[in-house]
């Protein structure tokens, strides 16, 4: 059964390298999801058995001012993406996010609550998501939160870098979610694509799938400082300052609940992630292997 991953050299695409070496993997230059027009042939020439498509415009600020350009790869090439599965019967995986939501109340939210995105990349990512529900067939999408790997450019290294950097840091505290380890994501859904094949029907539809529990993005930060040296790593702050929102203005306004209920893809596709703490264990265990 031939795979094939898009978006080879994002994170996700990253961690299926690893867990199915097998697998065809393009990266942008073997497959250039700004360029829609291309992308059916592409998958005519490699004819794959079953889609991944890890490939996204991810630069949610930039997203502001580039909004045209994040839904032609969020959108538009999913969309061409899906109707090529779908005229096939090819099953497809997509993924997608918790920025879907306006992130109002404390609840975490379902896959059936009402959507409003507050962010251009948000608006893409749902358009994307649509698209995909429109077109049919067999498709898993799954929306997923605050991503993060040992390695490549993301909060934690963020947080690892500039702890090495600076005494002092401040670190927004009102935005509530799961930290989501990357390679543990990538497991499950792999997983869950086994699960919905081996169903009499294919469960099509949106799920949500993240580590368990939530914390802020200034927990997050202190947890990853606390294992970062008790792991042996040499940093240099010693204040961790909570400040809200408003204190650190971004272009794009982000949800202030990201919180995501995984009960249904636990119910119907048998995965469920561990807590979000497990999950950064495991990271700093991989980042610093050998150390």
């Amino acid at each position: 059964m031939k795979l094939l991953v898009l978006g080879a050299n994002g994170q996700i695409g990253s961690a299926m390298k690893a867990l199915h070496p097998t697998a065809l993997f393009l990266d942008r230059e073997g497959a250039d999801l700004s360029k829609p027009d291309m992308i059916e042939s592409l998958l005519e020439t490699h004819a794959p058995d079953i889609v991944i498509n890890a490939a996204a415009y991810t630069q949610v600020d930039n997203a502001e001012a580039e909004e045209k350009i994040a839904f032609t790869i969020n959108a538009e090439s999913p969309s061409v993406i899906a109707i090529y599965c779908a005229s096939r019967d090819i099953p497809f995986i997509h993924f997608s996010t918790d920025y879907v939501f306006n992130g109002s109340g404390e609840k975490p939210w379902k896959e059936d609550d009402d959507v409003g995105p507050l962010s251009a990349y948000g608006r893409t990512k749902l358009a994307g998501e649509d698209r995909i529900k429109q077109v049919g067939g067999r498709y898993l999408i799954f929306r997923t939160s605050w991503l993060y790997d040992a390695r490549g450019k993301n909060f934690l290294n963020t947080m690892l870098r500039l702890g090495g950097e600076r005494e002092e840091l401040k670190v927004v505290s009102d935005q509530m979610g799961a930290p989501t380890y990357v390679p543990q994501l990538a497991r499950a859904s792999l997983k869950a694509l086994g699960h919905a094949l081996r169903k009499e029907e294919f469960p099509s539809g949106v799920y949500h799938l993240c580590h368990a529990g939530a914390t802020s993005w200034y927990g997050f930060a202190n947890a990853i400082f606390e294992q970062a040296r008790a792991r042996g790593a040499s940093l240099k702050v010693s204040k961790v300052l909570p400040i809200p929102s408003e204190q650190y203005p971004t272009p794009a306004k982000r949800p202030k609940n990201s919180r995501l209920d995984c009960t249904k893809a636990y119910q119907v596709l048998g995965v469920e992630l561990p807590t979000w703490q497990q999950g950064l264990a495991e990271c700093m265990k991989d980042k610093y292997a050998g150390s």
